[in-house]
Formats: C-alpha cells, structure tokens, sequence
C-alpha cells in the first residue's frame, strides 16, 4: 500500500486544559514550535513523504484550525474536516467513529496533532496489520510506569516485568475496529484493552525523537531543542 493511497487522520479535536493559559485562544495543535505549528509540522511531513489525504478532527476553537489549515494545498495535501463543534470533543475513538465515513482508505493511520516526532510514517505500510499496530516509545518522565508491553510474536500485552512502553500516539489500523462502536464520546484505553485481551493489537518501536506537549514546560523544551538543532544544522 502506497502513502498516496492511504488516508491519515490528525487528531487535533482536544481541548489542552493542561495547556492553559497558552490555549485560552489558540487551540494546542495551532501552538508554534519554531517556524511552523504542531499541526502543520505533520502536515508537511506528510506531504514530504508522499501522503496526500488528510483528515483532521476539530472541535475546541475549530474555526481556527479549519481557517489556518484551509484546503491543504499549502502543504501539498488535501484535508477535508471532522467537526465535532456541535457534539463538543467525542475523544479519540468518539472521533475517529465519527470521521469513518470521510477516511477513505482501509488500513489507515492516526496521529495525534500535539505530538512532535522524526518518526517515518510511511513506515507504518510496509506490514499491515489484521487490526491495528500502535507505535511504542521508550517512556518519558511524566509516564514512567509505560502503557503496556510488546511480546517476542510482537504482540501489544499488559504491562510485563520486562519492559513497559508508551503509546506515542500514532497507529495503523483497520476500520473494522470502530464500525460497531456507538456513535458518541468514547476513550481509546477501553477499546486497547479489549484488543490486547483478544491478543488483536501490535506494537512497533519508535527509534528516533519523540515529544507530547501536554504541558507548557514541556512544548518550551521543545521549542528550546529546535533551535539547538537548526543553530547546529
């Protein structure tokens, strides 16, 4: 399966209450890390990589994100939106449920719109799973307990004595996993826990950089090793 061929859903409906008082106006997605936002650093890496359909969920200042991202073609995409406006945030499986019907492709993938990571997305196409994979990081300190653990057939298990792992926020997986669920507000660890139960879920190493701005400390350490970065490129 080819990029081109293959819908990706940015997940940018939250609202980012940890984030106040930077997210009174600005949606987080829309949160500038160096020239570009959140959003739109995925966006153009995308792009780059040769992904064309986007998908993005909104509902926190919607308008904002709708009005800055446009059509897409500023970055080489095409985005058509998920507005959750009217219902407010229906969570990541709520929304992904509610999107089905503009995802075109069956596999497709997910990222949540506040991270920021070198990860190859494309990547993900090279061995489709039967239900989903989720990609797995080394945990960071404000996780240290990890979500769960991969097993020696590659299988996502509870967390083990091993080695525990942090879901990134970005998967691939198969539409059958959401058709059935309700059309509402709905988290995604209850779903995980049913699949990693039914020994239905993969799990992919991350090797490269990988950062969640859930908090303003953390998006300025960000922003800080950015401009390391590119005063050393």
């Amino acid at each position: 399966m080819s990029p081109s061929k293959t819908t990706v859903i940015l997940l940018a409906a939250g609202h980012g209450k940890r984030m106040l008082p930077l997210t009174k106006d600005i949606p987080k997605p829309l949160l500038k890390v160096d020239k570009h936002s959140l959003i739109e650093h995925h966006l153009f890496k995308l792009s780059r990589s040769g992904f064309i359909d986007i998908v993005v969920n909104v509902a926190y200042l919607a308008d904002s994100i709708i009005d800055r991202l446009g059509d897409g073609s500023r970055f080489g995409v095409k985005i058509r939106f998920s507005d959750e406006s009217q219902t407010g945030a229906l969570e990541t499986a709520g929304g992904i449920k509610n999107a089905l019907p503009l995802i075109q492709s069956d596999p497709f993938i997910a990222i949540n719109a506040d991270i920021w990571t070198d990860f190859n997305f494309a990547s993900l196409l090279t061995d489709i799973p039967e239900y989903g994979s989720l990609v797995m990081t080394n945990n960071p300190p404000h996780n240290p307990q990890g979500d769960f653990s991969i097993n020696q057939e590659g299988l996502l298990v509870a967390r083990n004595s091993d080695e525990t792992l942090t879901y990134s926020g970005i998967a691939i997986y198969r539409k059958k996993i959401f058709v059935d669920l309700e059309p509402r507000k709905s988290a995604l660890a209850p779903l995980f826990r049913q699949l990693i139960d039914e020994q239905k879920l993969r799990g992919q190493r991350l090797n490269g950089e990988w950062y969640d701005i859930g908090t303003p400390d953390r998006l300025e350490e960000l922003r800080k090793k950015v401009k390391h970065h590119r005063k050393h490129d």
